[in-house]
């Protein structure tokens, strides 16, 4: 996603659009992308340097990590902000940045009923009752009962 400096009015520039998911480089075989990366930037110059604020979005095609459901994920920056120094080039590319706050976004262990709209049935598990504690003893009274050898 490059940005043409000269072409940034003063009052700032609102960009929206989708670059291909391959900006993304997911080299995981768990997460493939269902469309490209979306985005709607305002983007504008102060003192030397160029910010942007705005949304990015992406759905992706994942496994559930509690039953293993194959489900879409529509992945949302809603928030997304950067802000860099500028040094010569006419051009700058915002790749990185967008990128980065995606793959930051995106869960360590995604689960299928994510938007409680699904009940995954890996998730529901049985437990145990407590192990309950013989009568009021504590761990530490019972390692206060230790008596160590004086050399």
């Amino acid at each position: 996603m490059k940005v043409h400096i000269n072409q940034i009015p003063e009052e700032g520039l609102h960009l929206e659009g989708e670059d291909p998911s391959s900006i993304l480089e997911l080299n995981d075989p768990l997460v493939k992308p269902r469309s490209g990366v979306r985005y709607a930037l305002d983007i504008g110059l102060s003192d030397g340097g160029l910010f942007a604020t705005g949304k990015l979005a992406v759905d992706l095609n994942v496994e559930c990590a509690s039953c293993g459901k194959k489900f879409t994920l529509p992945l949302r920056v809603d928030d997304f902000a950067m802000q860099m120094e500028l040094h010569g080039p006419e051009t700058v590319d915002l790749t990185n940045q967008v990128r980065e706050d995606i793959l930051l976004a995106l869960p360590p262990y995604p689960h299928c009923d994510w938007n409680g709209q699904n009940v995954c049935k890996g998730a529901t598990r049985k437990t145990t009752e407590a192990i309950e504690s013989p009568g009021d003893t504590h761990t530490w009274d019972e390692l206060d009962k230790l008596k160590f050898k004086s050399n």
